[in-house]
């Protein structure tokens, strides 16, 4: 990203010259949904779309930021941090001053200004962008103090989450945060949800992620999401395991006539997709696109069918895909109910993927959708300038 036009904003704001940036990924979920909280595996990557943080120290302990997106500033002091309640999205920056500092972390203030190409409200996590990009700053602001800010990728992921979960009040899992702070360029990243071991895997040559934003509504999303977990839990409980993580597929297959026709549909999903996950990762390791592409469609059908979270703006962008040349799989991405899909297409054929998407998508729900291709790209960072 090219930030000499937002290094020259910083100097007209305040008066003087930044002396960081600080920058943080979104993120896509190439495979692995809903299995977070169900103890599981997860297979995302940080995408070549950031927040980023151009700013400089301060001698006090105020925290300032200029919004370009928002076109809006706000400051607050990190001795006394409530909510913004003018400024909403001000509360990802000051959950993560309040968790730091509560975690007994040393802050500076400091001045920025803030911008991201991470679309809001589309499920590519601009929230966990804003969060990390937010724990780079306070590193580069105290970098030349005498308590400089020493925090690691998974401690700093973890900080992210909680500021989301306990200050912003949004019950999100770690995977956000974790590939944001932890991706890197032309690798996936598989994380264990229940010990937090990763590992880094090669993304296939020679082809695309195309993101599509099907700009639908999510508005059954968070009812649903509460549901779909509870249904978990109550499967897991009458399995008689602490999680639906602890079953392999072949034992749940073994039993899963026992429980209630939903439940069983619902624990099918996650316990088969987190398998899908080691599959996919195995695919990987072998350079076998066509393999991976087979178990995004199979996700995707599953979600649909089982996990009942696609939708018709969902199935309608993965069946369009689909049925084009050079495609590998076509998935939906993220809770569901709107929001993100994605396909695995060869790099020759992603212009014309995208330019069908485009025609025939609005064709078929109404809708205008947004079409993104991605690269695997490295995650959070900070530097001087």
């Amino acid at each position: 990203m090219d930030t000499s036009q937002y290094k020259t904003q910083f100097t007209a704001l305040y008066g003087r010259a930044p002396s960081f940036i600080a920058r943080a990924p979104g993120r896509v979920n190439l495979i692995g949904e809903h299995t977070d909280y169900n103890n599981g595996f997860v297979l995302p990557i940080a995408i070549d779309r950031e927040v980023t943080l151009v700013g400089a120290p301060r001698a006090d302990r105020i925290a300032r930021v200029y919004s370009i997106n928002f076109d809006q500033i706000a400051e607050f002091s990190l001795d006394h941090i409530d909510h913004d309640t003018a400024h909403d999205w001000n509360n990802y920056i000051r959950g993560v001053a309040d968790v730091l500092q509560k975690a007994g972390y040393t802050l500076g203030g400091f001045d920025a200004v803030m911008q991201g190409d991470v679309p809001i409200a589309s499920g590519l996590s601009s929230s966990a962008a804003t969060e990390m990009a937010t724990v780079m700053a306070f590193t580069a602001a105290a970098a030349g103090s005498p308590s400089p800010l020493q925090i690691d990728g998974v401690s700093a992921a973890q900080v992210s989450q909680k500021a989301e979960n306990q200050f912003v009040g949004v019950n999100c899992g770690i995977m956000d945060q974790f590939i944001s702070s932890l991706g890197r360029r032309n690798h996936a990243l598989m994380i264990d949800c229940r010990s937090l071991d990763y590992k880094l895997v090669p993304v296939p040559t020679g082809a695309t992620v195309l993101v599509v934003d099907t700009t639908a509504p999510r508005t059954l999303a968070g009812s649903a999401y509460n549901q779909r977990r509870a249904e978990c839990e109550e499967g897991a409980r009458l399995l008689g395991v602490a999680s639906l993580r602890d079953i392999t597929a072949a034992e749940f297959d073994h039993h899963a006539g026992e429980l209630p026709p939903v439940i069983a549909k619902r624990c099918a999903h996650v316990v088969h997709e987190s398998q899908r996950v080691l599959d996919a990762v195995a695919a990987l390791q072998s350079n076998d696109i066509a393999a991976f592409g087979a178990l995004m469609n199979q996700s995707h059908d599953s979600l649909r069918d089982l996990y009942e979270v696609s939708s018709k703006e969902l199935d309608a962008v993965v069946d369009i895909a689909r049925g084009e040349p050079g495609v590998f799989g076509a998935r939906m991405t993220g809770a569901g109910f709107g929001g993100c899909a994605i396909a695995l297409v060869a790099d020759e054929h992603a212009t014309a993927l995208a330019l069908k998407v485009q025609d025939e998508y609005p064709r078929r729900t109404g809708r205008t959708p947004k079409v993104y291709a991605c690269v695997a790209s490295d995650g959070a960072s900070w530097q001087e300038i």
